[in-house]
């Protein structure tokens, strides 16, 4: 395909993109008191006390639907935006290098999924201990479009988090890492990590980074046996091509 060709595709991806999200957003924008009950109520009703969710101004329940139509319509759109992805990066790619990357593709919005259902269930008791410090002296009143905002980047964050062994896999695979190598600084990545948590982690109390930082690090560990799987399978093909140019 010519460059003209593969930005005319690119357009075209992004337009069925854009119309997958508004169409799942629609009924997710009706539903949305669902939604809410389901996303945003259900981990504030297993603090004590209980925050109450208010809005500020006039506009703020307006905007607070259309952002989890959108946020809601999206995810339901996930699969088919990922297929729309890996369709056009897939014009550019061999029948192997298709064949190599899928099982990585797969993998990768498994472990996304996996970040966010997992932040989604700790959130309780990140807003319990937050909460805690102020118990019996000030009423927990939180702004629906802040508390919606928080969830949304904690799950991203971990989302992202659990990316790790995928990319210590593709690493390893391309020769740019392997599991020696992630085994000999496996101090130093414990510092690293303890570091990024204090980033991005949006609040700053020790036990939302104690939580974000232990999973990470056992997937550390996961991805010294990923990267161990991806050169022991990169030996195996290299060997099976010397026995065949024998």
């Amino acid at each position: 395909m010519t460059l003209t060709a593969h930005f005319e595709e690119l357009r075209w991806a992004l337009i069925r993109c854009f119309c997958a999200v508004i169409i799942c957003a629609i009924p997710c924008g009706i539903f949305w008191r669902n939604l809410f009950e389901f996303i945003a109520v259900w981990p504030l009703r297993l603090s004590n006390p209980a925050p109450q969710l208010i809005f500020t101004a006039p506009t703020d329940a307006m905007f607070f639907i259309f952002e989890i139509a959108l946020t809601c319509g999206t995810l339901i759109a996930s699969p088919f935006l990922f297929q729309q992805i890996w369709r056009f990066i897939a014009l550019g790619l061999y029948k192997k290098e298709i064949a190599a990357i899928i099982p990585v593709v797969a993998a990768s919005f498994f472990c996304f999924l996996s970040g966010i259902v997992f932040c989604y269930f700790f959130l309780p008791i990140f807003l319990r201990f937050l909460i805690g410090f102020a118990k019996g002296l000030i009423d927990p009143l939180f702004s629906v479009n802040e508390y919606f905002s928080f969830l949304i980047k904690m799950c991203l964050v971990f989302g992202l988090a659990f990316e790790l062994p995928v990319t210590a896999f593709v690493l390893s695979k391309i020769g740019i890492i392997d599991h020696r190598f992630l085994k000999r600084y496996f101090r130093h990545a414990i510092v690293i990590i303890f570091i990024v948590g204090a980033i991005f982690t949006p609040t700053i109390d020790a036990l939302s980074l104690m939580v974000f930082c232990l999973p990470l690090i056992v997937l550390y560990r996961v991805s010294i046996f990923t990267a161990f799987l991806a050169q022991r399978n990169g030996r195996k093909i290299e060997g099976t091509k010397s026995l065949g140019s024998v």
